[in-house]
């Protein structure tokens, strides 16, 4: 049977520089894609365009590529990429003449129509996530190097499949094994070990004999089927099993319909076996018809934002932080930024036998629509305190004069109302029509849940000692992932952690709203947490905007385990 090897070389921008390299020496390829984008990056790069108009783009790929674009071509291996990011055309043009300045060969196409702008006036940047038929179009015509700007992240997998094995649009079973597999390429070295939850099981940073220092980049071994194999290049570092499969599975995601402009793929249909070493079989992944609109991600500048962190130190903690709030209320009495949030965190503990270990932090952040009142204003008031606080005031940083912040707002449009096209290298532009049939998403039906554990005795132990948990951010929303590694557990974790007990372990979600997802077959359950993150990341709204430890304070907190599982 024919096999597709597609391999990644970027989770984000700024990840590691000669991973493209690496993954093009380290074994065989077909297809090497890297993702480049993520919500943040769309606000950057739209900060960048704004200086100039010919930027947009992560230029980071092209000091990557100039260095490996004779490797890829002496190996016959082709490369797909989102760093196109807003300004996909401006990026293949540059490739080219690349190209020619190297003496090197080879074609290079880009995807375009994602671009939104004129429709959302006021926003920075406003693209939708287009599907992986336009990359398809690009490779069928002989592209070497694909650029894309905002396509889905499995969308830089799902066409090299589509090209490949000449799969229909509604081959969405297909179409759903490629999605799954795109999905758990995207992020790089997360699928081989990577913030992956048992890192250190068997003792030592090092993961018990795992080398975690440098983890080697995921590749998929994609059947026609729509079947794959995630594995990694021999002799790399890091590891690849069911365990890291599952963790990248359930990363961003919310229900067991994961919805994408080619395919509802469905996650709780995803089989997962241990296939060898460093290998993991993916396959049964069932899909369905895509949904009839597209996901607009949409930026624009929100205000000015500063902040300013006050060390407490020794006795008298909570006087000390009520004592710098009111002599701040009193400056902020003759200009008050719009919003004005404090906290205080905890880090000190008593009869420290350092300094740092006996200082608390508190935090203050403000923002604005206008600079000037978290500029100046805020930073003279606090700076004024310097001789006239608590005793033994200090901050960690003098404060700025503000910094603009970004918002992240999601839209959705027609499928038929984006025009999506394959722009070819001798300038040819192929239409990508919209997908024949849609279907409009809706949730699944509940899941049968395992037997409970019969009773017995319980210790009271924190819940990573039995379950793995990720997280992360989608807009406003977090989502934590927590899975059971053994049957036994999962029949204690899928009655155990409902949406009641995850709200007491996390204290901060006790107002929002908390929906929990259950995904059997993968013995786990995802909660997705409303409007947790404000803004979205780019607003800075949490001490971890991104939600990317949320899963680790939850594994953290402590509950009645059954001893049996201990």
């Amino acid at each position: 049977m024919s096999v597709l090897r597609v391999g990644n070389a970027s989770g984000f921008y700024g990840d590691r520089f000669d991973a493209l390299r690496e993954m093009l020496t380290g074994g065989e390829l077909d297809v090497l894609t890297g993702d480049y984008l993520a919500e943040l990056t769309m606000l950057i790069l739209g900060r960048d365009r704004l200086k100039d108009p010919a930027a947009g783009y992560a230029r980071t790929f092209l000091r990557q590529l100039e260095e490996s674009l004779g490797l890829a071509h002496e190996r016959g291996v082709r490369i797909v990429t989102n760093a196109g990011g807003l300004n996909p055309a401006g990026l293949a043009d540059a490739v080219r003449q690349l190209a020619d300045r190297l003496g090197i060969p080879v074609r290079v196409a880009h995807v375009e129509g994602d671009d939104l702008g004129p429709r959302y006036p006021g926003s920075l940047t406003a693209h939708a996530y287009l599907g992986g038929f336009g990359i398809a179009a690009c490779l069928r015509e002989g592209a070497d190097v694909v650029v894309a700007g905002r396509v889905t992240d499995a969308a830089l997998v799902t066409g090299p499949a589509v090209a490949r094995f000449g799969w229909e649009p509604a081959q969405y079973d297909r179409l759903a094994g490629a999605v799954v597999a795109g999905h758990v390429l995207e992020c790089g070295t997360q699928a081989t070990g990577g913030n992956y939850a048992f890192f250190a099981e068997g003792g030592g940073p090092l993961g018990g004999g795992r080398d975690l220092r440098r983890p080697g980049f995921p590749l998929a071994e994609i059947h026609e089927d729509g079947s794959c194999v995630i594995t990694k290049h021999p002799g790399t570092g890091g590891f690849v099993d069911v365990g890291t499969v599952t963790a990248q599975l359930l990363y961003e995601t919310a229900g067991a319909r994961y919805a994408g402009p080619d395919v509802t793929a469905r996650l709780d249909t995803v089989r997962l076996a241990q296939d060898g070493p460093d290998r993991v079989r993916i396959h049964g992944v069932r899909g369905e018809a895509p949904p009839p609109d597209l996901k607009v991600g949409r930026t624009r500048l929100g205000g000015f934002r500063n902040e300013i962190v006050f060390v407490l130190t020794g006795l008298d903690i909570e006087a000390k932080a009520a004592l710098v709030q009111e002599q701040m209320a009193d400056a902020f009495a003759k200009s008050r930024p719009a919003e004005v949030r404090w906290e205080l965190v905890r880090t000190d503990r008593p009869d420290a036998d350092t300094e740092e270990t006996a200082s608390a932090l508190l935090r203050l952040v403000v923002r604005d629509p206008e600079q000037a009142l978290v500029g100046r204003a805020l930073s003279g008031a606090a700076i004024e305190l310097a001789l006239a606080g608590y005793p033994g005031f200090h901050v960690l940083a003098p404060p700025g004069k503000g910094a603009p912040y970004g918002v992240f707002e999601a839209a959705y449009v027609p499928q038929e109302d984006v025009e999506h096209v394959a722009v070819l290298d001798d300038g040819r532009r192929i239409p990508v029509p919209p997908p024949a049939g849609t279907r409009p998403l809706e949730p699944t039906a509940a899941p049968d849940l395992p037997e409970p554990l019969p009773p017995g005795p319980v210790r009271r132990a924190p819940l990573g000692l039995v379950a793995g948990a990720r997280s992360g951010d989608k807009g406003s929303d977090a989502n934590v992932g927590v899975w059971a590694r053994t049957d036994e557990s999962w029949r204690w974790l899928a009655h155990e952690l409902t949406v009641e007990r995850f709200r007491q372990l996390l204290p901060e979600t006790r107002t929002l709203a908390v929906t929990r997802h259950v995904l059997p077959r993968l013995r786990a359950v995802n909660f997705v947490v409303e409007g947790l993150l404000g803004a979205g990341v780019a607003a800075q709204h949490r001490f971890d905007p991104q939600a990317k430890a949320l899963g680790e304070w939850l594994r953290s907190r402590c509950l009645d385990i059954p001893e049996a599982l201990l």
